[in-house]
């Protein structure tokens, strides 16, 4: 099984398409997503690929890692996973009590 690859600072203009194909010059790629904005559906810049073996995963970082792709140069390394997200705790906001500052005499 192949390796997760975290790549950063993408341009805009890359889609999962044209990310696949850039990686597959180095190997097999199973898999490439660029993250998108679910409320624009524009990209934030960074994405995933998965390559088919963990060789093909080394020798992509080596090779890719602050090449340009597009006018940019591209972060790439190892997925780290995904750290569990708490629903419950408080999200910035405080909570209560927070009025304006009027208070009466």
């Amino acid at each position: 099984m192949g390796k997760k690859l975290y790549v950063g600072n993408l341009p805009f203009s890359v889609n999962d398409s044209s990310l696949r194909t850039h990686f597959a010059t180095i190997g097999n790629v199973d898999s490439a997503k660029v993250i998108t904005d679910r409320d624009t559906g524009r990209s934030k810049g960074f994405g995933f690929v998965e390559m088919s073996t963990d060789d093909e995963a080394q020798s992509a970082i080596s090779k890719l890692d602050g090449s340009a792709f597009e006018g940019r140069n591209m972060t790439v390394n190892e997925a780290k996973p995904m750290e569990k997200r708490d629903n419950n705790r408080s999200g910035g906001f405080g909570g209560g009590n927070g009025g304006g500052g009027r208070g009466r005499y």
